[in-house]
């Protein structure tokens, strides 16, 4: 393809939940997504072929999110096949919950691996490729000001992405490049249902002053927003959480 007249987005961990409707809302915005994917292939083509049959473009590309040689293998082979990159998206991230007094470390390490060195590992590869008028969009979490108990190792991770986020989007002064977070508050996807009985999700959906748990494609709408006209928003931690703090 290589045409360099259309808007290319990357999307880290766009086979699933809130990353696949990303993928596929950008890809109805008009903009060549590339999806990754770290373990199942076959939900990245799944994303791959919603947003062709919706008059789209995409491919699939793959990596370790932590691994800078596999993630530069990935922006390189976006690259060549859309002739640059505009948009990255960094949907990816584990939740492992515990109380901090009996947190098993090994999960610590596995979700600081991803979400933190993961984030960064991103944010540099972003922060080389990404072309003028472009968008850096990481995740973080509404729970960052919720505080609500087990999540302790978890926002301690996703704090380390907004510390990034606000740095990284002043390192890129003068090149024309936007840097935000999107944290989302309770959103219905099998990462935040798992684990809960119906009586703690009914209890969240209650909270909002919406009275709803959000949805994938809310989130979509403000990555949209960020990802294209929203040129003024800069170095922020977008709270989608329907009003729950």
């Amino acid at each position: 393809m290589n045409d360099t007249t259309t808007r290319v987005a990357l999307v880290i961990g766009g086979s699933g939940g809130i990353g696949r409707e990303v993928a596929e809302r950008l890809g109805r915005d008009g903009i060549a997504v590339a999806v990754h994917y770290a373990g199942s292939k076959d939900k990245a083509d799944e994303t791959v072929a919603a947003v062709t049959a919706a008059g789209g473009r995409a491919i699939a590309v793959s990596g370790d999110v932590a691994d800078e040689q596999a993630m530069a293998a990935a922006f390189d082979a976006v690259e060549r096949e859309f002739g640059g990159i505009d948009v990255v998206v960094n949907t990816a991230g584990i939740m492992l919950l515990a109380p901090i007094a009996t947190l098993d470390l090994d999960d610590l390490d596995r979700m600081h691996r991803t979400n933190i060195r993961g984030t960064f590992v991103i944010s540099q590869q972003a922060a080389r490729r990404v072309r003028p008028g472009g968008a850096i969009v990481n995740f973080s979490t509404s729970v960052t000001r919720l505080g609500f108990p087990t999540y302790g190792a978890y926002v301690a991770s996703k704090g380390a992405v907004e510390a990034m986020t606000l740095v990284l989007a002043r390192e890129m002064r003068g090149k024309d490049i936007t840097v935000n977070a999107v944290a989302p508050g309770p959103t219905a996807t099998p990462l935040f249902l798992e684990g809960k009985d119906q009586g703690t999700i009914d209890n969240l959906a209650k909270a909002p002053p919406l009275e709803r748990l959000g949805t994938p494609s809310d989130i979509a709408e403000v990555v949209s927003f960020l990802a294209g006209p929203a040129r003024w928003m800069n170095g922020q931690i977008l709270y989608a959480n329907g009003g729950i703090a």
